[in-house]
């Protein structure tokens, strides 16, 4: 009778102890798929976010570029062609000698307006970025910007490496925003930036000569206009897996750094 107790036992411990592991496996198996169906979600959800900030960036570099496009007919172009119909309007027949120095002028005056309207052409549609690449992309944007008088200078080290059109588009609207803010806030009348391409990593820096300013707000939770630009900044490197630092202080300019490492997989 004691055997037949213990082999009952032994049984029951058998079929309770087989029961656990078939559980354990169970909820592992479930555990690991609810995992991957998170893994999953998690980026479909971080694609498509990202696919919105890329077509939100376009729209705002489109809106910019405009902006830019407006001011530079207003400003630059129509001054030129201004000039060339004041020429036209005051040619003299009888004067000889006067009359053909207008006409020079008046073809070079021409030749500018037409020359800058190309250059205009380049920048009406944000797949000029992708076209150019990043990098003749800045250069455009400091060309324009030495245009308001600003000293602006591009310094670039090592080998350039393309990126996907998507990052570059949303680091050059990085780029494009911080030295709008520096036009508009900063009271700088230089602006500087230093590419550096490494096999690793591309490190990017944008600095002024400004008046600086305190980020002590950034570290407070009010989301005030200047807090938030920032951080809309922050959370777009952070979209494409590059790391965002600004430093300042009061009197001695500000520094954006951004580095993209180049062993990201691709989004």
């Amino acid at each position: 009778m004691n055997q037949d107790s213990e082999l009952i036992i032994f049984i029951i411990t058998g079929i309770v102890l087989l029961i656990l592991i078939s559980f354990f496996i169970i909820y592992f198996i479930y555990n690991y798929q609810e995992k991957q169906a998170q893994y999953k979600r998690d980026k479909e959800n971080l694609q498509s976010q990202f696919q919105q900030e890329s077509l939100r960036t376009q729209l705002e570099i489109q809106e910019q570029t405009l902006k830019t496009i407006s001011q530079e007919i207003h400003d630059n172009i129509g001054q030129v062609l201004s000039l060339a119909k004041l020429n036209l309007n005051t040619m003299d027949i009888a004067q000889q000698e006067e009359l053909k120095g207008k006409i020079i002028d008046s073809k070079l005056l021409v030749s500018k307006a037409i020359q800058d309207l190309r250059d205009l052409s380049k920048s009406m549609n944000t797949d000029h970025i992708e076209a150019m690449g990043l990098i003749r992309a800045i250069e455009y944007e400091m060309e324009m910007i030495r245009k308001t008088g600003f000293s602006a200078e591009l310094n670039v080290e090592g080998k350039i490496i393309r990126l996907e059109p998507q990052k570059e588009l949303i680091l050059f609207r990085i780029i494009q925003e911080t030295i709008n803010n520096i036009i508009k806030h900063a009271e700088a009348d230089k602006i500087e930036v230093a590419v550096n391409y490494s096999d690793t990593e591309i490190k990017l820096k944008i600095k002024d000569n400004g008046k600086g300013c305190d980020l002590t707000p950034l570290n407070e939770n009010d989301n005030s206009g200047f807090g938030l630009g920032i951080r809309n900044m922050h959370n777009r490197a952070k979209l494409i897996g590059a790391d965002f630092k600004m430093s300042s202080s009061i009197g001695n300019g500000t520094e954006v750094c951004l580095t993209v490492p180049l062993n990201n997989h691709n989004l």
